[in-house]
């Protein structure tokens, strides 16, 4: 059977910027938000792929959405990587992918892991490019130490509360209804997980980037997501910190046409709290602007870093 489970990929190699590097940074720090009526003085571990390049030039960093991993922006990331000569790192979210589990999921606490993390890898000031709930995370970093961020690219999201989504919740109850037999190869897994998520996921953007936490360790299929703390915070994840003092960087709000999370009832919050904002529109896209559009999505990119 399938396990709801963690599995770690802890490599030993350290720090060296090699032009792949999977490592992890221990990333310490007391959270005063986690929900659980105190601070959480454990160490959380950010897992990482660094891909090398000119040391002079900011360095993209990506963030991925709920649900998502690093392996989301594995194309782009490599594409945008030979194409910019710069270096591209892509991260885990804490309690996503080969991330430390915390039971903190609030913007304030995935904000500090990077506030700690990026400047150990020595990438600030950097590139910022969050997708989603990355895309919180990262105009929160932006709001909070504008000194980290030279620039800041948000795809398909605001700075503003959202109303629970019923798809949402019928999303995860068939993630964690999935049942895969025992002993099967994992590419037979991920097609028969398809198959059964189909049936209430008609985006299949949206079931590859689930399908991402599908992976075998030991010799067992597991989920690398620790959906339970996930759900706990959807209320959170679905919000966005209060702020006062905007980011006075270069900012670029990319939207896709058919999505709800950056609506013109949005732009004044989005101007104010980044003046310099550009919002540009993507045509024919949804939310998985970079999945469904990856041209378009690099194109955009490479455009704003002129």
């Amino acid at each position: 059977m399938l396990c709801w489970a963690r599995t770690w990929r802890l490599s030993q190699r350290g720090l060296g910027l090699s032009r792949t590097s999977f490592s992890t940074v221990p990333v310490a720090h007391s959270s005063s938000s986690s929900g659980q009526g105190g601070a959480d003085p454990r160490p959380v571990r950010l897992s990482y792929k660094l891909l090398d390049g000119d040391a002079v030039r900011p360095a993209l960093v990506f963030l991925h959405g709920l649900l998502g991993s690093k392996n989301n922006f594995n194309s782009v990331a490599k594409a945008l990587a030979q194409h910019t000569g710069r270096r591209v790192l892509t991260v885990d979210a804490r309690n996503h992918g080969d991330s430390s589990q915390s039971p903190d999921m609030s913007y304030e606490a995935m904000s500090q892991d990077l506030q700690d993390f990026l400047p150990q890898l020595g990438l600030v000031p950097c590139v910022l490019i969050g997708h989603s709930m990355g895309g919180k995370t990262a105009m929160l970093l932006a709001l909070q130490r504008p000194e980290l961020v030279e620039r800041l690219i948000v795809e398909d999201m605001s700075p503003v509360e959202f109303m629970p989504d019923p798809n949402l919740h019928t999303h995860i109850a068939a993630l964690r209804a999935i049942d895969i037999p025992d002993k099967v190869p994992l590419s037979h897994a991920r097609k028969l997980a398809d198959e059964q998520l189909s049936r209430v996921v008609q985006d299949i953007n949206m079931r590859k980037l689930m399908l991402t936490n599908l992976v075998e360790a030991d010799g067992r299929l597991v989920w690398r997501l620790n959906l339970d703390t996930v759900v706990q915070h959807l209320d959170k994840i679905l919000a966005f910190p209060p702020q006062e003092e905007p980011f006075p960087g270069p900012t670029l709000f990319l939207r896709g046409e058919h999505s709800k999370y950056i609506h013109p009832s949005h732009y004044p919050e989005i101007r104010r709290l980044f003046p310099q904002a550009q919002i540009q529109t993507v045509p024919n896209s949804g939310h998985w602007i970079h999945a469904s559009h990856p041209q378009e999505f690099m194109a955009a990119i490479r455009d704003f870093l002129v």
